[in-house]
């Protein structure tokens, strides 16, 4: 059986997976000599183990005795200890940082004896007593499950009857009644004493971070952020510092640049005579850390050199938790930090310029994700703005909603389709469902490294914090501001670049990332971002093997592609060409009664078809443009059966001619499928229906001589859709060589087929004989492996599906690797055998998605295809593949 307990100097960085990011860097830190509080690590081996059987490996206990003793021998006191007792956090920590989503437990030692030995071994009675009533509070709700209102309702009647709003006016006899109350609460909540052993303390708050590997903001969060459900949580015991003894004592959380824009530089939040978790909860304003150095310059010097050690060890920005403890500066976390979009982009390129990385990591150190956020509008600087208040900037972003009070609310506004602000005076664990759900986050308490702040920067949400100026009263549902009253459903507006918060709605104007990608503005013209940006997009564009296409109708799509970075089409949806005002030369097609009233028809739609890809090809000059053949169903161009019954009716009723309703209803009905996705469509059609193919083959022709006698250099391919079986692709692709060979078109058009069904997948060697080249149709492909129709499954159980862990993603948002990604390998697998030259792209909605990207390069695809606006994202996520 593998070890599951470490000492903290066991351990090192690369031990995520089996200590936990916290427990993996503790160790890091002790192992550098920094200072660290003695403790070990529980690894996520046995919170595996907890998870599968329910109950705690039997061999825990004794590693558990084992470690505790060298604890207690190192510290030179003991658990429960009268005189002068050891005490002990109990902290969660999983492989991918998530913070505030799990357990923790300060203070595990404290009972009715042990608390006066600490009032007497520090001097401080009042710190005594007030850590023995976080104990019992944390303990509560983390381990007993108890309503946290019900320790900050006694809390808040303590300072009303002392007259006070500030926890720090509560003397030793006020915290000996808390504690008194709280345990009381505690035996009216489980029917049992507050339990006075320390080592059942422990006990009970390592079973309860286990536990909370599968609370519900911990599934949430995974599920948000993409994290596997089945890695679990280690937990590490740390002997307890303290940061309230005094004003000569503080907590803290520190970073070597600053999370929101990258610039280096002193930023943090400190609080004197404080733990930990009030500068996270944002309970009380913490000030900058720049202060410190006046406060306490020791300590502040001590912070600085500790801070530098750790950015040049782990070469990147590190967030940082310490204590000082009367004037002894302890370290109690450090990690690479979480940080913005742009300072994710900004701190890359700032630490190759400082030669402390190389161009390629700088370029795995960012996201396409990342890159989307700084795609999106900002506030528009000229346009009036009514400023209510400016606060700290936490989150960047520009964000307009209506101001709701509470996340349930935020949900329900959210599920409704209105945009809304979350305003709280700070957010907590449990408000993740309504971060989600809003445009952002406004807090009138807390700082950069409050839990709203850290937890909007991690999901890119726009997020303001610490705007004292605002009285939040979530009970009335009012924000007090500068002698006005502002309620729920009110707009505001904030940007959590400036920290500034207007009334009402703010117009947006175009980020300067997408300006840049416009072509309208310069690298050396726009801000350090947008030079940022070019360095390591023109880096992923040096290294990548994947090409980018993009999925485009019309000349516009193609253009605005084109400037993005787009090296091709991939995808032309030929039937959207048929849409609005050309529905009705489809329709008399469907009506034909006779071949001459269908060759009427498609002779109408022929010359617009010839204008539409006259238009897409010149967008694309030069370079490939892949146009798919009619798809879908020919119903999905009629009116719907139910429409047409009614107006049939309603006709007939009134006694009026219904002539082309009845006409048309009669050919609905025909045409009307069960299941019209796995009907006549796509290859189906083109074989079934005499001169639909032909007609847009004898188009895209047609385009491209006339292009060529322009001198212009038209590249069409022509994919054939939905082919299930070699025989549809050669009879199709028959019909397509005839049809270019009697337009005469002086140049090699390629015909390939896209594969989106299972079997053409498992058959794709027969496939290549007739194909210049797949393109997989993952949309389709996804469909017919999971048995899902999209339009319907998404919005019926996708969500209960994702809340039982069944997916970490939707499937038709992320490819699925083993079931779908198996069939996409074997078609490349078996396609390539039989034809090395193949050429292999992927135009379905997964061409955009950052994680699918890499599996279509490991794969060995040729091109992705994504919507426009994706180009750049896949470009960056295809250099990163390519490392």
């Amino acid at each position: 059986m593998p070890k599951l307990v470490y000492d903290f100097a066991e351990g090192n960085k690369d031990l995520k997976q089996l200590l936990g990011g916290k427990g993996a860097n503790l160790a890091e830190m002790t192992n550098l000599g920094l200072p660290v509080p003695p403790g070990f690590t529980i690894t996520a081996d046995a919170c595996r183990a907890y998870l599968e059987t329910g109950s705690v490996p039997p061999e825990l206990a004794d590693e558990i005795d084992h470690h505790v003793d060298l604890l207690q021998q190192t510290m030179g006191k003991k658990l429960g200890q009268a005189d002068d007792p050891l005490l002990v956090s109990v902290r969660s920590g999983a492989a991918v940082s998530m913070p505030g989503m799990m357990e923790t437990v300060l203070n595990v030692g404290l009972n009715d004896d042990s608390v006066n030995g600490l009032a007497h071994q520090s001097g401080n009675p009042r710190f005594a007593w007030d850590a023995y009533r976080r104990l019992i509070q944390m303990f509560g709700k983390t381990v007993l499950g108890m309503e946290g209102d019900v320790f900050e309702d006694a809390i808040e009647a303590a300072k009303n009857a002392k007259g006070t709003d500030n926890d720090l006016d509560l003397d030793e006899a006020d915290l000996k009644a808390l504690v008194e109350t709280f345990k009381q609460a505690v035996q009216d909540h489980t029917g049992r004493e507050f339990p006075q052993d320390p080592r059942t303390q422990m006990d009970l708050a390592i079973e309860a971070v286990f536990g909370s590997w599968n609370s519900e903001r911990a599934i949430l969060y995974r599920r948000q952020e993409r994290i596997p459900t089945d890695l679990g949580t280690a937990v590490n015991i740390c002997s307890m510092v303290f940061g309230n003894l005094g004003m000569d004592s503080g907590t803290g959380v520190a970073f070597t640049r600053d999370p929101s824009t990258g610039h280096p530089g002193v930023y943090g939040d400190y609080l004197q005579n404080a733990q930990g978790e009030d500068v996270v909860a944002g309970i009380r304003n913490t000030v900058p850390l720049a202060d410190l150095e006046q406060i306490d310059k020791a300590s502040y010097d001590d912070l600085m050199a500790i801070m530098a050690k750790l950015e040049g060890h782990y070469k990147d920005l590190c967030d940082i938790e310490f204590t000082v403890e009367r004037g002894k500066l302890w370290m109690l976390q450090t990690r690479v930090g979480k940080r913005t979009a742009a300072a994710a982009f900004r701190i890359a390129t700032s630490l190759i310029d400082e030669g402390v990385i190389d161009t390629d990591e700088a370029l795995r150190r960012v996201q396409g994700a990342q890159l989307a956020q700084l795609m999106f509008p900002r506030f528009d600087a000229d346009a009036a703005k009514d400023l209510i208040t400016k606060a700290i900037g936490a989150s960047p972003g520009a964000a307009s909603g209506k101001v709701v009070f509470t996340s349930a609310a935020a949900v329900e506004a959210a599920d409704r389709g209105e945009k809304v602000i979350l305003v709280r005076r700070e957010t907590n664990p449990d408000d993740l469902h309504g971060m989600i759900a809003a445009q952002g986050v406004l807090t009138s308490r807390g700082g950069k490294t409050s839990h709203a702040a850290v937890v909007a920067r991690g999901m890119g949400k726009t997020c303001v914090c610490g705007a004292d100026e605002l009285d939040v009263n979530v009970a009335q549902g009012t924000i007090k501001v500068k002698g006005e009253v502002m309620e729920a459903g009110e707009l505001i507006s904030i940007d959590g670049t400036t920290g500034e918060v207007f009334r009402g709605e703010v117009p947006v104007v175009p980020s300067p990332v997408v300006q840049y990608f416009e072509g309208t503005l310069a690298p050396e013209d726009g801000d350090e971002l947008v030079a940022a940006v070019h360095r390591l997009i023109t880096h992923a564009d040096e290294v990548r093997r994947l090409g980018v296409r993009t999925n485009a109708d019309t000349a516009d799509d193609a253009a605005r592609a084109r400037r993005f970075g787009a090296e091709g089409i991939g995808l032309c949806r030929t039937e959207h060409m048929f849409l609005g005002e050309r529905r009705e030369a489809v329709e008399r097609l469907i009506l034909a009664d006779d071949d001459a009233e269908r060759d009427a028809a498609l002779a109408e739609l022929e010359p617009l078809q010839r204008g539409d890809f006259l238009e897409l090809l010149t967008a694309m000059d030069g370079l490939p443009v892949t146009i798919r053949l009619i798809d879908p169903p020919l119903h999905e161009f009629l009116p719907s059966m139910e429409d047409l019954a009614v107006k049939v009716a309603l006709a007939r009723e009134r006694g009026e001619e219904s002539g082309r309703d009845a006409k048309l209803l009669v050919a609905v009905q025909r045409l009307h499928e069960q299941n019209p996705m796995l009907g006549l469509r796509g290859v189906r059609l083109g074989l079934i229906v005499p001169g639909l193919f032909a007609m847009q083959v004898r188009a895209i022709a047609s385009a491209a001589v006339e292009l060529l006698g322009q001198g212009k250099d038209p590249r069409p391919e022509i994919m054939i859709p939905l082919v299930g079986a070699v025989q549809e692709l050669h009879l199709a692709r028959d019909e397509v060589e005839r049809v270019i060979a009697e337009v005469g078109v002086d140049r090699t058009i390629p015909i390939g087929t896209m594969i989106e069904l299972p079997r053409a997948a498992v058959i794709a060697d027969q496939i290549a004989e007739a194909a210049d080249f797949f393109s997989f149709g993952t949309n389709d492909l996804t469909q017919t492996t999971w048995g899902f129709s999209r339009d319907d499954v998404e919005g019926s159980f996708f969500t209960r599906y994702l809340e039982k862990g069944i997916f970490a993603v939707s499937p038709f948002e992320s490819i699925d690797r083993e079931g779908v990604g198996a069939l996409v390998r074997t078609g490349v697998d078996r396609g390539r055998a039989a034809k090395p030259d193949l050429k292999l792209g992927i135009c379905g909605e997964h061409g955009g998605d950052p994680d699918s990207i890499h599996f279509f390069h490991d794969v060995g695809l040729d091109y992705v295809s994504c919507s426009p606006f994706r180009i750049p994202i896949a470009r960056l996520e295809a250099g990163r593949a390519a490392l």
